[in-house]
């Protein structure tokens, strides 16, 4: 499926779209870090939480389970929201 990766996680992906697989989106995750090493723990918290600052959106609609179904024509989209001063 169709991932949107946001700005400051360019330097992964070096593309603002890329594919990936997965049957959940902690499965998608898991995906796009064997493709990007490291993306993943931008992410996501020790805890295996979403971080409070990333936002993961599946068709326009805000999920915030890791468990969140998905289907090979979902649309995924990562915000990231920028902090420090």
């Amino acid at each position: 499926m169709r991932v949107s990766i946001p700005t400051p996680l360019l330097s992964y992906t070096q593309e603002p779209h890329v594919n990936a697989d997965g049957a959940t989106v902690a499965e998608l995750l898991h995906d796009l870090d064997r493709r990007y090493p490291g993306i993943r723990f931008r992410m996501i918290d020790e805890q295996d939480e979403i971080r409070p600052h990333v936002k993961i959106f599946i068709n326009r609609e805000r999920i915030a389970d890791l468990d969140a179904r998905l289907t090979a024509d979902d649309d995924v989209q990562i915000l990231q929201a920028l902090s420090g001063g």
